[in-house]
């Protein structure tokens, strides 16, 4: 399999990350390193001093460069990228490298991994440009252009050498040359290159074009997630903090998916000035790494949270991943078993966990004690024998009218479908709910087609429950 390397630019990072109202630039030593969209628009470049950006844009808002806050956004996008393939790199501070050769069949080809990473980056505000070609090192430098179209060979040749990692005396001497472009070097020889440019030179050149290997320290997903994010203001509406989560919850996904792993519950916790954090237990009904579950439960949580106090900064943790495996594929439009899962997520973010329960059948005959509520998902016990009963049942059992010897509903006369089934057991708890009984249970139909279960005894006929 031939290898295939995708390259993130996140080129706006240093700006980004800090989610500051537009128009807004990062500064360093009264420069500019990297203004947002719309102060681009306006004519800030990199590398202007502030005080001309400043006339050209005068309602800019700049912010000192936080280089510490950059690495840790992306380390969170790098588990980010585990959705796509564990094989992650870091190239810079603002440069992943994904090789995903071996992931183009279980996505179904190039164009719908470059869609998904774009349309990503966008649900985390983040702007992008990708690059793509056989070796890491082109990739990296035609992400700088934004070029995932074929021909890399001949575009990578186009691109100016200020693509290359060189000082600016460098690229003024190589200009100087008649030099402009990477392909302008390519029949140079190798010695006279390294000799007037330096050694890395003809090494670079060699690994972008895939005549020299060009290994690469794979990024090491760690052992416990654990990712936080500063707000860029602080926040007073709980609800408002999604946007703010998503960006960790897509990192919690990929650093998942990378792991094979699935988790049952995180905690998503709010941290506050002057008040002790608030802590979000984020709980599933089944472990999952899927993203979409991820931020539907967080959603209806924070949909449903008064803050005590504006947040200024999230952070979340999940401490105990659990070994997910694979699950096979479904035929002919066959409904998938798990499907119940986020319904059961849902009602418990709304309702709360102990409002959603499941039902265990117990050793017990008698229908009132024969279920006891558990938390969903109920693990299966073979050791209970499983006969026909009724899902729901009637507290207590409704008397019925009998006519010609027969049980009636709604004043129309009962089919009885089945065979009487005796129950007769409780002696051991006389006084109790259930208690004593003996009762001969049927199943039953209206004239409409619908299935009750009822019984009779000694005083008479009884609807118990109702059949789906």
């Amino acid at each position: 399999m031939e290898p295939l390397w995708l390259a993130i630019h996140f080129h706006r990072l240093p700006v980004e990350v800090l989610a500051l109202p537009a128009p807004a630039a990062v500064i360093a030593r009264q420069r500019i390193v990297v203004a947002d969209t719309l102060a681009a628009q306006g004519g800030i470049k990199a590398d202007m001093r502030l005080a001309d950006a400043l006339a050209l844009v005068p309602g800019l808002r700049p912010h000192e460069r936080q280089p510490e806050l950059e690495a840790d956004a992306l380390s969170a996008l790098a588990c980010w990228a585990g959705n796509f393939t564990p094989m992650v790199s870091l190239e810079g501070t603002d440069t992943l490298l994904l090789e995903i050769g071996g992931c183009l069949q279980y996505f179904g080809g190039t164009d719908i991994i470059l869609g998904l990473v774009r349309q990503g980056a966008i649900d985390q505000g983040l702007s992008v440009r990708l690059g793509l070609a056989p070796t890491p090192r082109a990739a990296h430098w035609l992400s700088r252009v934004d070029h995932t179209d074929g021909c890399w060979e001949s575009r990578l040749a186009e691109l100016p050498v200020e693509a290359l990692p060189l000082s600016q005396g460098a690229h003024e001497r190589l200009h100087a040359l008649g030099l402009h472009t990477l392909g302008k070097l390519y029949p140079l020889p190798s010695a006279t290159l390294g000799h007037r440019f330096g050694a890395e030179l003809p090494v670079l050149l060699g690994q972008a074009r895939g005549q020299l290997p060009d290994p690469r320290k794979p990024f090491d997903f760690p052992e416990q997630f654990a990712q936080r994010l500063e707000l860029p203001a602080k926040v007073e509406h709980a609800e408002r903090l999604l946007f703010a989560a998503r960006r960790l919850l897509l990192a919690l996904a990929g650093w998942l998916e990378a792991r094979q792993a699935g988790i049952s519950e995180c905690t998503l916790i709010l941290a506050h000035e002057d008040l002790p954090p608030t802590r979000l237990v984020l709980g599933f009904a089944t472990p999952t790494r899927n993203a979409e579950r991820l931020l539907r439960v967080t959603r209806e949580q924070l949909e449903r949270h008064q803050l005590a106090a504006p947040a200024i900064e999230l952070f979340l943790e999940a401490n105990a991943p659990q070994a997910l495996a694979g699950t096979n594929g479904r035929l002919f439009g066959q409904q998938d078993d798990g499907a119940i899962a986020p319904v059961v997520e849902r009602l418990r973010a709304r309702l709360g966990d102990d409002a959603v329960h499941g039902i265990r059948p117990l050793a017990d005959h008698r229908p009132e004690c024969a279920t006891a509520p558990v938390r969903w998902p109920i693990e299966p016990d073979t050791g209970v024998p499983q006969r026909a009963r009724p899902l729901w049942l009637e507290e207590p059992p409704r008397p019925l009218r009998e006519r010609a010897g027969r049980p009636t509903h709604s004043g129309e006369p009962l089919s009885l479908l089945s065979r009487g089934e005796r129950l007769e057991s409780g002696w051991w708890d006389q006084g109790e709910a259930a208690g004593d009984m003996r009762r001969d249970y049927f199943v039953a139909s209206t004239p409409e087609g619908a299935w009750l279960w009822v019984f009779r005894d000694p005083q008479g006929w009884w609807l118990h429950g109702y059949f789906d």
